[in-house]
């Protein structure tokens, strides 16, 4: 009798756990979920990752549903498509219940993704269809007039002119003053290639006032665009290109990647004598954009687990009904969860310690290249161009990079830039470089410069110069060098150049300048070679203040 009533209390004990332990486990699925959401990119798309993976341990097939959406648009958004649209389809298997007005808006959504990835893969008949399916879950007005647009935008790519029409004028029936204007942009389009003889110009430039007004560089941006092609089919290429040129700075002062290099490749066709500096900068953020949209692919890639592995254990765990084990088989089953959420708890707390070791190691080879390899050579400019140079002031600064490496074992901030002012340390770090041989010149790096100007973008910054003299001192051969700052309402830009042999374009980031274009977009620069000239080199760089 005393037995039985212990095997009944185990099996309640193991009910409780079991309860206890989904509510542990739907606690951790919605921290993992809310956090993703203040997040971008690939670490939004980790954290997305986690909450999927708890939501399926407690069988909550909606939050599954939600967490794969959210991954699929990241990847959409990192130039990953064919990714997108694999991970919205699996996405969409786990939200069923279409009477939930969660569920029918996160259907909406993940078909629009999945048109517009189709769209930029130039699959404009499976976009359609994905239009379409979005606009049967569509239940708020803004989402209706959205997928309407983009259908409409679809069906122009396939020169059904006429449905894309009847679509944007759907797409009208919005509050929403930046979607009014994409629609009535669109529309105006849409009617100029159903009857070459319409104007659309009163439209094009209401959709541009409107997005101006709203103060979205974006959609100003596509209004550019749409004027610029317009007069290019007009013939009028001085107004054509006066667009494309607009577009292009607006895309530069907000770092718009993607509009950047539209821009620039209209402005090579159009502008036939100066074209050849727009397309060297167009090579140079091509190859960046195509780098960039390789390793989000590879990131997602490595942060994504085996889905349909996933997908298997949740069919097993789904049809497993707890309440008709008894016995041995329920306290097998209870050791085997227990064992299952501890190894799980454990890989998790794996791969979050892996990622801060591999963060730190990144932090730490960073450090070593700007403190202690830069400072060692520039240590010995110093002694090789100075006739004069201290021997005891040499050790000093061999003692202070010494100084300096020390503190990076213990993890200590580099305040090496706070020493001093960093115009000052800016005028040093290139006087240095002065010898016999080398002239260098400054101009414009005066202390007002460098007002509101953060500690991270100084520290950049300076890195930026020593490597541009470094790389001077090792490969160029030039006997002048020089540099001047000049300082706008909310921009800085260097212009360096030398007499030396230059660099042609092909070898440029063969020159040890790779980092240094990696620097100035750690900032939201922009940097800019000018190859073209007879001898020596031109570099301008420039970086928001603030």
């Amino acid at each position: 009798m005393k037995n039985y009533f212990l095997f009944i209390l185990l099996i309640l004990l193991f009910s409780c756990s079991e309860e206890t332990s989904n509510i542990k486990n739907d606690s951790i699925a919605n921290t993992y979920y809310k956090k993703a959401k203040k997040l971008t990119g690939d670490s939004a798309y980790y954290y997305y990752n986690l909450a999927k993976n708890s939501y399926l341990d407690i069988k909550d097939s909606s939050g599954v549903g939600r967490s794969l959406v959210n991954m699929a648009i990241i990847q959409y958004y990192n130039g990953d498509y064919y990714g997108s649209i694999e991970t919205s389809l699996e996405g969409n298997r786990y939200l069923k219940n279409v009477n939930n007005s969660i569920v029918r808006a996160t259907l909406g959504s993940s078909y629009n993704n999945m048109g517009i990835s189709s769209s930029y893969l130039y699959d404009y008949e499976n976009a359609v269809k994905s239009y379409n399916q979005a606009l049967k879950y569509a239940n708020k007005s803004n989402d209706i007039a959205l997928y309407h647009n983009n259908l409409g935008d679809a069906l122009m790519s396939l020169k059904n002119y006429k449905s894309a029409e009847k679509n944007f004028i759907l797409a009208l029936r919005t509050k929403d003053k930046i979607s009014y204007a994409r629609a009535l942009n669109n529309l105006a389009r849409a009617k100029y290639n159903l009857n070459p003889e319409y104007n659309p110009l009163p439209l094009f430039y209401k959709a541009l006032q409107l997005r101006e007004q709203e103060g979205n560089p974006v959609e100003e941006n596509s209004s550019y665009a749409t004027l610029s092609n317009y007069f290019l089919d007009k013939d009028n290429k001085e107004k054509a290109l006066e667009y494309a040129k607009k577009m292009l700075a607006v895309s530069r002062q907000k770092n718009s990647k993607e509009d950047q290099a539209q821009a620039l490749q209209k402005i090579v066709n159009l502008d036939t004598k100066n074209y050849l500096p727009y397309f060297r900068e167009f090579q140079i953020l091509n190859d960046s954009l195509q780098i960039s949209k390789s390793k989000a692919k590879n990131q997602f890639a490595f942060i994504r687990y085996d889905v349909e592995q996933k997908n298997a254990a949740y069919e097993k765990l789904s049809k497993t009904n707890f309440q008709k084990n008894i016995g041995i088989l329920a306290l097998a089953l209870g050791l085997l969860v227990g064992i299952f959420l501890y190894k799980r708890r454990k890989k998790l707390l794996e791969q979050e310690k892996e990622l801060e070791i591999k963060n730190t190691q990144l932090k730490l080879s960073k450090k070593v290249h700007d403190v202690v390899a830069n400072g060692i050579y520039q240590v010995m400019t110093k002694i090789e161009n100075q006739e004069h140079f201290d021997k005891v002031k040499a050790l000093d600064e061999l003692e202070f990079v010494y100084e300096k490496s020390r503190d990076i074992s213990y993890e200590k901030s580099d305040n090496s830039i706070e020493e001093k002012d960093i115009s000052e340390k800016i005028s040093e770090l290139i006087g240095s470089f002065k010898n016999e041989s080398v002239n260098t010149y400054i101009a414009g790096n005066e202390k007002m410069l460098w007002e509101n100007v953060s500690k991270t973008t100084q520290d950049e910054v300076y890195q930026i110069i020593r490597e541009l003299l470094v790389n001077m001192r090792k490969h160029s051969g030039a006997t002048t060098v020089s540099f001047r700052f000049e300082r706008t309402e909310n921009n800085i830009s260097i212009n360096y150049s030398d007499n030396g042999v230059g660099i042609p374009g092909d070898v440029l980031y063969k020159n040890g300048l790779s980092s240094t274009v990696s620097r100035i977009e750690n900032i939201s620069g922009a940097i800019i070679f000018d190859t073209k000239t007879e001898k020596g080199l031109k570099i301008n760089t420039s970086f928001p203040v603030s």
